[in-house]
C-alpha cells in the first residue's frame, strides 16, 4: 500500500503563504487523482483542491485564486501552494488518493490574525 506523507504546515500570519507537500512512498503511476482536504475543529472534512493525471484541477470556492495544486511526478509528490492565508484556513490538511482511499496523517496549518 502506498503511504502518503504530508509536510509543510505551520503557523503563519494572515496574508502569509505556506506550501504543503504530499510525498508518496513509492511510484504513483497507479494514482491518477490526488485531493487535498482540510478539517477544522468541530467541522466536517472538506475538499480543498484536486489534481488529476491530466493536470486538470479543481478548487473549492473558498480557496480559488489563492491556492494552487501541482505535482512533480519525478518526485512522487503533490503540492498545495497557499497564498493570502486567512484565519479561516486554519485546519489540519490531508492528502488523499480517492481511487485507493489512501490518506496521509495530516499537517496542521494555523493562521493568526
Amino acid at each position: 500500500q502506498v503511504q502518503l506523507v504530508e509536510s509543510g504546515g505551520g503557523l503563519v500570519q494572515a496574508g502569509g503563504s505556506l506550501r504543503l507537500s504530499c510525498a508518496a512512498s513509492e511510484s504513483t503511476l497507479s494514482i491518477n487523482v490526488i485531493d487535498w482536504y482540510r478539517q477544522a475543529p468541530g467541522r466536517q472534512r472538506e475538499l480543498v483542491a484536486r489534481i488529476s493525471s491530466g493536470r486538470a484541477t479543481y478548487y473549492a470556492a473558498s480557496v480559488r485564486g489563492r491556492f494552487t495544486i501541482s505535482k512533480d511526478n519525478a518526485k512522487n509528490t503533490r503540492y498545495l501552494q497557499m497564498n493570502g492565508l486567512k484565519p479561516e484556513d486554519t485546519a489540519v490538511y490531508y492528502c488523499h488518493a480517492p481511487e485507493h482511499d489512501y490518506w496521509g496523517q495530516g499537517t496542521q496549518v494555523t493562521v493568526s490574525s
